[in-house]
């Protein structure tokens, strides 16, 4: 893989830099949060030693894997022409710190990388931000936001969203049931009441009744007592003229 790489054609501008997936020894001359510049010895520009090559650990500050001064072992991973700027990337994790024995004769673990960043990247080498909304437009429906392959309409007919009948219908089946219980709660009051009133009438009726028939009893023994009283007195009378 390394062979295949390497015989990439290359810009002459970068004539004069150090070869790609070479070893070297260098000075690390400044150290920022999202890696380490490295400075190679008989080279003029400095390499970036990004946070994610430090090592195959996750590292969260550099300044904790070097600092400014130390010599470490990198390899070159990376060398590009932006304008007038050459860029050298270069890798730590690829190397062993120690004896400087390179830990990626391959060339894997740089293609993977290689790959994992042109990803987030087109051709314009700008950063692709995605969208909630694809920026299209349909030439078969005239709508935004879809491509023409994914489109369902028809052409030249336009489409929208019903209210599906099955959601409707267990709301309504739930109101009328809802009323169907309040007249019947409120049949069953009237009833109640409707039964109380008679069975007060019925009482009242009752209690008349028999506050007359004994107002009746009463006045037959009054008068049957004064029948007997005048038989008394006549039967009095009588033998008083007898003797």
């Amino acid at each position: 893989m390394s062979d295949r790489v390497g015989s990439k054609a290359e810009p002459s501008g970068l004539d004069g830099l150090p070869p790609l997936f070479s070893i070297s020894k260098g000075e690390v001359v400044s150290v920022q949060t999202y890696g380490a510049f490295v400075r190679l010895p008989g080279y003029k520009n400095q390499g970036l030693v990004h946070v994610s090559e430090m090592s195959a650990s996750r590292v969260e500050n550099p300044s904790e894997i070097v600092d400014v001064g130390e010599q470490v072992w990198i390899k070159v991973i990376g060398r590009e022409i932006h304008g007038e700027k050459v860029k050298l990337s270069f890798s730590m994790k690829a190397v062993n710190q120690g004896t400087g024995r390179d830990l990626d004769p391959n060339n894997v673990m740089a293609d993977q990388d290689a790959r994992r960043r042109k990803q987030f990247k087109d051709g314009t080498r700008n950063k692709i931000t995605l969208e909630a909304v694809l920026n299209t437009t349909c030439s078969k429906c005239g709508c935004k936001g879809h491509f023409t392959k994914d489109c369902f309409s028809a052409p030249g007919l336009q489409y929208t969203l019903l209210p599906e009948e099955d959601d409707e219908e267990p709301l309504q089946q739930t109101s009328t049931s809802a009323n169907r219980e309040d007249t019947d709660k409120r049949k069953k009051k009237k009833e109640k009441k409707i039964k109380k009133k008679r069975k007060k009438e019925r009482k009242d009726s009752e209690s008349d009744s028999g506050s007359d028939s004994s107002s009746e009893c009463k006045s037959k023994r009054q008068r049957h007592d004064r029948e007997d009283k005048k038989k008394k007195k006549h039967k009095k009378h009588k033998s008083h003229k007898h003797s």
